[in-house]
């Protein structure tokens, strides 16, 4: 069995939980440790200078190759932002966790929500206080900072209340985060439906909505506060949405208090239009909150873990744990074959000393095409529940599967010995702190912790180290791959906002196989080629007749964004190239090799078509606005809609754009603002190459992926997929950092409406 990573971590891991290790939108796994959050990124599909941080030397065998990770972390500081017995003295607000602050749990945000594109991590101390933080220039090896105070935001919304009221509305237990809903509108509109809900000892549920600031990096606004019981709110995990009509959507909230309850809270999202003047529709949102009828009375018992689980196309399933017991949840449906409440008793796997079946559940993970659920137990073993949506049952299907609890946990152990130099023995537990499916599939990354608990021996915590595993506990056959890679450009939608290499990770995991690379690479290849129909030619733009005002800067750059990353076309052919590129990369025979590079440029000129038909549309709808310093970058847009290949009506409309701006201005379309200088000798560089500029003196310089300009700056960001390189977005007293043809206002916005690369959709870093 192979061994994709087998990283040492010498941290603790105080809060053993299914949230303890998670995937972000952005990519990363989030590890929640005592005292900070480690934010690892996976190397496949990210490309540029900079190499990974850590390339664990295992996993070659069987032709496997082992995963690189980039690597950061969140550190809070471990003190006390806001001391409660100075807000108020009753018995009822004392925190024990205030004497050592440490970690408790995390929320990932849905990504693309800050202003560089990327996700928000909501971060809950043993102090009940919540912060959120950002990453600043670099979200893959970079500084994360912190840029709110939600406790002290809820102080102030309570203001109006009693004291200790309002001191236990402000003490958050349990924090989730919702994915965006998909209203079913195409364009998909750029606007945060997301929600973050937190439980407090209140027993109430505050609901907030992050808000994009152009002066930070954010902050929350409050929505409702939900009044629940008498108890501490101890969970919290939210459903997908469901579209039931166009801009309707609904979710179910399910909490858990420290009495046993389990409930839920259907929250009905309805979005309407408030104004059609403008590029692009102003939406408005409103929410209804309705709680519903308790799922598991109170019985003392507490929930140790909660989660929802969904599988394609039924009925997402919730899925909460008592010590020694799992419950499933269905509601009622017209497809489903079981709905109501199913109980599992957890049966011990005797692994080691350690091994209880009342550990708490530290993971939960949906295998795809097989319709299980893998649990992982803080005690080392792993649970395997068949038939989830048919009669869920702990017997496999099939004797002697391999995707059952005694195999699973006994290839846990075997990974456990084959990492430990020194050898292992019945006294020796690895202690599971979170686990996570790594492609939805048969590969799983853990953390653990090696301990031999009957020796009753101190470690102080600079001693304790953890281990984090990726491997796949099964191998998988060719008709599973070529099946995962179909459906990952399959129904794809711009909602969620998640990152290309987020949705890619399973298949550019399976393309490193050196042992099936080849196989599946003409197959591959034929998925590839299968190009969605063009969505932008439907594009219409009123023409803007208002002048240069304060209305339409804004409304440019909305609409920039919303066409240029909202069509569901564009991203699929951007999630293609991605993989196209990648297969260019790996593949070793030339002739196939050349197959890739055609497919990768047939995706490629499809992209760039789409992108000049955006802004050559958006073009034509302000020119009564264009001044003359405007006219170099709208004439490098027509040259380029104007070159082989393009689609008639694209050279048609740019050739359009081009006889407006001849009869308006006193211009030679050939060469103005075609020509730039060298920044090294001053020679005028003709615009040859849109990648690459080239000097007759032989200096040679990139080009702005966005606007084609020279990059001769260091302020420049670099895409992580695909190293493109471009300029950053200056405000208008830092004009000067841009080219002279260059500094146009119509630049400057598009430069601010592009957050993620034009050709393969992931983020930018600013490495310098």
């Amino acid at each position: 069995m192979a061994i994709y990573t087998s990283l040492a971590v010498p941290t603790v891991i105080l809060n053993p939980s299914e949230r303890c290790l998670q995937w972000s939108g952005d990519g990363q796994a989030c590890i929640t440790t005592k005292a900070a959050v480690h934010i690892m990124t996976p190397d496949p599909g990210i490309n540029f200078s900079t190499p990974p941080d850590i390339k664990a030397p295992r996993g070659d065998e069987q032709g496997e190759q082992s995963l690189g990770w980039f690597r950061t972390m969140i550190e809070p500081a471990r003190a006390q932002t806001h001391m409660w017995p100075s807000i108020c003295q009753d018995w009822g607000a004392i925190t024990l966790g205030s004497l050592d602050v440490s970690l408790r749990e995390v929320a990932c945000s849905p990504s693309n929500l800050t202003s560089r594109g990327r996700c928000v991590i909501a971060i809950l101390n043993s102090n009940a206080e919540v912060s959120l933080w950002a990453a600043a220039k670099n979200h893959l090896k970079g500084e994360w900072t912190n840029i709110h105070d939600v406790t002290g935001l809820l102080l102030n919304t309570a203001s109006s209340e009693d004291i200790i009221r309002r001191t236990l509305r402000a003490q958050v237990t349990s924090l989730a985060w919702s994915k965006q809903p998909d209203y079913g509108i195409t364009p998909t509109p750029i606007l945060d439906s997301s929600m973050l809900a937190l439980g407090n000892r209140a027993g109430c549920i505050e609901f907030l909505r992050f808000n994009r600031n152009s002066d930070s990096e954010g902050s929350l606004s409050y929505i409702h506060s939900e009044p629940l019981s008498d108890h501490w709110i101890t969970h919290l995990s939210w459903a997908p949405w469901i579209t039931n009509a166009v801009g309707h959507c609904e979710s179910l909230l399910a909490f858990s208090t420290d009495n046993g309850n389990v409930g839920m809270v259907k929250v009905i999202q309805n979005l309407q239009s408030s104004s059609n003047v403008g590029f692009v529709p102003e939406y408005t949102t409103s929410v209804v909150f309705d709680v519903q009828t308790p799922i598991c009375e109170a019985d003392k018992r507490s929930v140790t873990a909660l989660t929802w689980v969904q599988p394609p196309g039924k009925n997402p399933i919730l899925v909460y744990t008592k010590p020694g017991l799992v419950h499933l949840w269905s509601s009622p449906s017209s497809d489903s074959t079981w709905y109501g409440t199913r109980v599992l008793p957890l049966q011990t796997q005797k692994l080691s000393v350690g091994s209880s079946a009342i550990s708490p559940v530290t993971g939960v993970s949906y295998v795809l095409h097989r319709d299980a659920l893998i649990l992982s137990l803080f005690d080392g073993s792993f649970h395997v529940i068949h038939n989830m949506t048919m009669d869920p049952t702990w017997t496999p299907p099939l004797a002697g599967d391999i995707l059952s609890s005694a195999e699973l946990s006994r290839a846990s152990r075997a990974l456990f010995a084959r990492v430990t130099p020194a050898g292992i023995s019945y006294l020796d537990v690895n202690k599971i702190g979170g686990m996570a499916s790594y492609d939805s599939q048969s590969s799983i990354i853990w953390i653990y912790e090696a301990v031999r608990p009957v020796d009753f021996s101190y470690k102080y915590e600079a001693q304790h180290e953890c281990m984090l595993l990726t491997a796949p506990f099964w191998q998988l056959d060719d008709e599973t791959v070529l099946r995962t890679a179909s459906e990952a450009f399959a129904d794809i939608s711009c909602a969620s906002g998640s990152a290309p290499i987020h949705h890619l990770r399973a298949l550019m995991l399976y393309l490193r196989s050196n042992a099936r690379f080849a196989a599946l690479l003409p197959q591959v290849l034929e998925i590839l080629s299968q190009v969605p129909p063009n969505q932008t030619t439907s594009i219409v733009l009123p023409s803007w007749t208002q002048g240069l005002n304060d209305d339409l800067r804004p409304q440019l750059r909305k609409s920039l964004t919303t066409h240029l990353f909202g069509w569901p076309n564009l991203l699929s052919l951007r999630m293609r190239l991605s993989i196209a590129d990648q297969c260019w990369k790996l593949c070793k025979d030339p002739e196939m090799q050349a197959q890739c590079g055609q497919v990768a440029q047939g995706l490629l000129a499809a992209i760039s078509h789409c992108v000049l038909r955006i802004l050559v549309r958006h073009l034509r709808a302000i020119i009564p606005v264009i001044a003359a310093n405007d006219i170099p970058f709208v004439l490098r847009e027509v040259v380029q809609s104007l070159l082989p290949g393009s689609p008639q009506d694209l050279a048609d409309e740019a050739q359009a754009l081009s006889d407006t701006l001849t009869a308006s201005f006193s211009i030679d379309p050939a060469i103005a603002g075609l020509h730039e200088h060298c920044p090294a000798c001053h020679a005028e560089v003709p615009l040859c190459d849109i990648t690459r500029a080239t000097c007759p003196n032989g200096h040679t310089w990139a080009r702005c992926s966005i606007t084609s300009f020279i990059l001769s700056t260091s302020k420049v960001r670099t895409c992580i997929g695909c190293s493109r390189k471009a300029l950053l977005p200056f405000a208008a007293p830092d004009e000067s950092q841009l080219p002279a043809v260059a500094q146009s206002w119509i630049v400057r916005d598009l430069l601010e409406a592009v957050q993620r690369c034009l050709f393969c959709g992931n983020s930018f870093v600013e490495i310098v």
